[in-house]
């Protein structure tokens, strides 16, 4: 909650930050005003980290760029024709924009660029009123001309301007929405809300790799549940992720289930919170919470209802799989990050197997080998899925993949499980068969690296005979 009195004391400790005070020093000598903008104010009043400095001005941009040049050790102007310089000042990065006064023609986020006279003015453009607040220095004076003040107190996310006119101009700033209340725990306001459900569809003018930047930003966030609630209950989400809100499965009255979309978004909670615990201070991991979020999509398309009441979702940790990579795929995700979500959804059950009933050693090593790179990740993806409230049950999973965990790290540590290879390569597979490179070379790898994996090592000389009995088995 916000104290506005400790909050206001922040506000001068923010104007005497050395690259502040430098730049309204040197704006006031040249006549021109400055205000730290945006961001940097909203956090300050709330006592978070502030970090990213935006500065706006009512000078134009060859003035900026003058005025900075003699006090900074890096300029640049790649945004001359927005309004803004960027600059490196006492090495920290920060841009300097003029005042702006922008319209929009509705069909693309692209807007006519407009300078403005007055500060009031460029504040009433942007996004949300919390974010719409400036801090004048060195003057120190809070400009606040839509009562942004009054919503970090309330803990409300409001648009400066009727919400149909501020997302009809940038439909982007819908899924900021989402993104906001989650980075600020903060509530959107009713109109607000309703606006982003009426204009939803508008979204298809954002290029999918702008929502996919917002989609990341948002699962950066310490809890991000909160806002993707926002994002199913306004609908936006069907625009670009229709798959989480078709989790809400209707529950049929003869046949009753768990709600798979709250399921979901306790496992990605879940998942947060051992990412926390096994790596404190690490970045967030983005492909492991989409993963987390998308971990059960398969299973609208694969319920089936038995006789007797059952509910069973077949193979839909193979059918989640393939949906999570065309979705990532249509938002331009890179293919990293898609193999990896693609792949822990299709792993995701492999563990449960294992806490019905012992694994052999060469069940073990298979599971390493099929997670690879991944298995941290499906470590916690596994644990994370654990929702049931029976405690007698979740305690019997979690000793069981303590077990397996540590029955990784001893055979890791007998036979380097993560390197794991036949003891032929191809070319002494040749050499055995008296055969030419091509696909049975591979056929015949293969055949080694399962014997590899199911009965450990066995020596080359054994190895060469058990290749030579399966080449003469298979004709």
């Amino acid at each position: 909650m916000l104290n506005m009195a400790e909050g206001l004391a922040r506000l001068g400790a923010l104007a005497e930050h050395p690259v502040v005070r430098t730049l309204g020093t040197a704006f006031a000598a040249a006549g021109f005003d400055l205000a730290v903008v945006g961001g940097p104010v909203r956090d300050a009043l709330l006592g978070r980290p502030t970090h990213d400095l935006d500065f706006t001005t009512n000078a134009r941009p060859d003035d900026i760029l003058r005025i900075v040049t003699p006090i900074s050790t890096a300029q640049w102007d790649i945004g001359r024709a927005f309004g803004t310089i960027g600059a490196r000042v006492q090495k920290e990065q920060v841009e300097i924009t003029t005042y702006r006064a922008d319209s929009y023609d509705g069909a693309t986020r692209k807007p006519t660029v407009e300078f403005g006279d007055t500060i009031d003015g460029d504040l009433v453009r942007r996004d949300f009123t919390v974010n719409a607040m400036a801090l004048q220095v060195p003057s120190v004076k809070l400009v606040d001309p839509t009562g942004g003040v009054e919503d970090l107190l309330a803990g409300v996310l409001r648009t400066p301007v009727d919400p149909g006119v501020s997302f009809g101009d940038d439909p982007l700033r819908m899924l900021r929405a989402a993104r906001f209340s989650a980075q600020l725990g903060f509530d959107v306001e009713d109109a607000t809300a309703e606006a982003i459900t009426r204009l939803r569809e508008t979204l298809k003018i954002v290029s999918p790799e702008r929502v996919q930047s917002e989609l990341v930003r948002l699962l950066q966030t310490d809890d991000p549940v909160r806002g993707i609630r926002v994002l199913v209950e306004t609908g936006l989400i069907d625009e670009f992720l229709p798959e989480v809100s078709a989790l809400r499965l209707e529950i049929d009255e003869h046949h009753h289930h768990k709600d798979v979309y709250e399921h979901s978004l306790t496992v990605l909670s879940q998942t947060i919170e051992l990412e926390h615990a096994r790596h404190p201070g690490d970045a967030p991991d983005v492909p492991l919470r989409i993963a987390a979020l998308l971990h059960d999509i398969g299973k609208p398309r694969t319920r089936k209802l038995e006789d007797g009441g059952a509910v069973t979702f077949h193979h839909h940790d193979i059918v989640g799989a393939r949906m999570a990579r065309k979705r990532l795929q249509a938002l331009r995700f890179d293919t990293a990050t898609t193999d990896a979500v693609a792949t822990l959804i299709e792993l995701h059950l492999r563990f449960f197997g294992y806490a019905e009933g012992a694994w052999t050693d060469a069940a073990v090593r298979r599971y390493v080998r099929d997670a690879g790179d991944l298995l941290e990740r499906l470590h916690i993806l596994t644990r994370a899925d654990v929702t049931t409230r029976n405690k007698r049950k979740a305690g019997r999973l979690s000793a069981a993949y303590d077990d397996i965990e540590s029955r990784i790290a001893a055979l890791r540590e007998q036979e380097e499980l993560d390197a794991i290879r036949p003891e032929l390569d191809g070319n002494r597979i040749q050499e055995v068969l008296g055969i030419r490179p091509g696909r049975e070379v591979g056929e015949a790898y293969r055949f080694l690296l399962d014997l590899r994996l199911d009965e450990g090592l066995l020596g080359v000389e054994v190895a060469e005979q058990r290749l030579r009995d399966w080449w003469a088995a298979r004709g």
